[in-house]
């Protein structure tokens, strides 16, 4: 069973390996305009696709220039093989890019990618040009956080969520509560009993209620609660005792709204808006936060810096990753083919220039540069092969700048404490005894 952080921290991941994919895709240029950008929502058929495709090969066979015709009908003949590897759509879409791009050096380099991506896209896109149309995926990296709403007034109450630009109404109830009213006697206490007894019960069912909604697996599958209201019922719900204390702990504001239903969801998105836009931020500063403590704390689980974190990892002792989203640094396999050993390094772009890196200490021999690739982008495909999950964090706020500037960007909380000094003490006896 996945649970709902898990599953927000991968989600963070496939984020950022899109944003990474954009980026490299929006600094590709080529020649003419043999560039294919194709994207198939789901549920549309692959054959519709391939015709289009083969009336497009058609059209491109009457392009002049030779050149660019056969860079045309070559980006559509690598669409149409990649097309081939697929019986339908898959479930969330279908994004392919092909072509041939130049790079720095001026030389020509075939590009062919296809995914699906980590969330369904229902954009229906076809262009040939010289560049890559990403536009569609940046729309997929808006904030797709879930929110909750509960609106109650005295007529009844609404349950909704938030994600993006879509709202959506799961469930709505009436109530008849008793007014308050002014006769005397003995039958005032009564009446104001039943009153709060009629109250109770409907604070109960709310409560109720908001956990066959918002609770799955047990646990909160929406990243943050919004209670509204006209009068105190709100207020009531969030401190009462009958609330899912797992509810309580996701409240993020309490609206106060001049209408009930749907009106007053509307009005409680608005009031909120700014408040939800700052979620992942807030987010952030509580991780950094938790691995902030553990240090201040000295409780000798957590890790920090590229060495000591990899060492971690190849323990297993990694419960939670911390990197940078702008890590710079490279992870470069050499290889000594006269030893037929390998070398991993990690490498800063200014230290990668220093060819001494690139020499066994032992033989003196130059050694083959067998791989190299970003550390995080490394981390991001391997993390769970070490049992740990990964959070990518940026810099904008206080704790993340603090984290990248202190401990180097990288770093985790860990499941056990790890002494360190120990593992390079086995390291260096080990070394030693390799001498023999």
């Amino acid at each position: 069973m996945a649970s709902n952080e898990d599953t927000s921290a991968d989600r963070n991941v496939e984020i950022w390996k899109i944003k990474k994919l954009i980026k490299s895709l929006e600094q590709a240029r080529g020649n003419g305009t043999s560039m294919i950008s194709l994207i198939i929502p789901p549920r549309d058929q692959i054959s519709r696709v391939a015709k289009m495709l083969a009336d497009e090969f058609g059209t491109a066979s009457n392009i002049k220039s030779r050149v660019n015709r056969l860079s045309v009908l070559g980006a559509i003949t690598s669409v149409q093989h990649r097309l081939k590897l697929y019986t339908k759509v898959p479930a969330k879409g279908l994004v392919i890019y092909c072509g041939t791009i130049v790079t720095e050096e001026g030389k020509e380099k075939k590009v062919n990618i296809d995914f699906e991506p980590f969330k369904a896209i229902n954009t229906s896109l076809y262009l040939c040009d010289n560049k890559f149309h990403t536009e569609a995926l940046s729309a997929l990296l808006a904030d797709d956080n879930k929110f909750g709403f509960i609106i109650m007034d005295g007529n009844g109450a609404l349950f909704g969520t938030l994600q993006g630009n879509t709202r959506d109404v799961l469930h709505k109830f009436t109530v008849d509560l008793p007014k308050k009213h002014g006769r005397g006697g003995q039958s005032a206490l009564r009446f104001a009993r039943l009153r709060m007894e009629k109250r109770h019960n409907y604070v109960r069912k709310v409560a109720e209620t908001a956990v066959t909604f918002f609770i799955t697996n047990d646990r909160p599958n929406i990243a943050g609660m919004i209670l509204a209201g006209s009068a105190d019922f709100k207020t009531e719900l969030s401190q009462s005792d009958m609330f899912d204390p797992r509810l309580q702990a996701t409240i993020i504001k309490l609206v106060d709204v001049s209408y009930g239903g749907e009106n007053g969801f509307n009005q409680a998105i608005e009031l909120s808006a700014e408040c939800l836009a700052n979620v992942k931020f807030i987010q952030e500063k509580k991780l950094i936060g938790r691995y902030f403590d553990e240090i201040s704390q000295d409780t000798g689980k957590y890790c920090f810096g590229v060495k000591d974190t990899l060492a971690a990892l190849e323990l297993g002792a990694v419960e939670t990753l911390i990197c940078w989203e702008n890590l710079d640094i490279q992870r470069i396999v050499l290889k000594n083919h006269a030893s037929g050993e390998e070398k991993i390094l990690h490498l800063t772009p200014e230290e990668e220039k220093d060819r001494s890196h690139f020499t066994d200490s032992d033989s003196g021999v130059e050694m083959e540069l067998v791989d190299s690739m970003p550390l995080l982008e490394w981390l991001a495909n391997n993390y769970k092969s070490f049992g740990a999950s990964l959070e990518i964090i940026t810099d904008r706020s206080q704790e993340g700048s603090q984290f990248v500037r202190g401990f180097g960007g990288v770093g985790g909380m860990l499941r056990y404490t790890v002494n360190f000094q120990s593992i390079e003490v086995n390291e260096e006896d080990y070394d030693y005894d390799s001498d023999y």
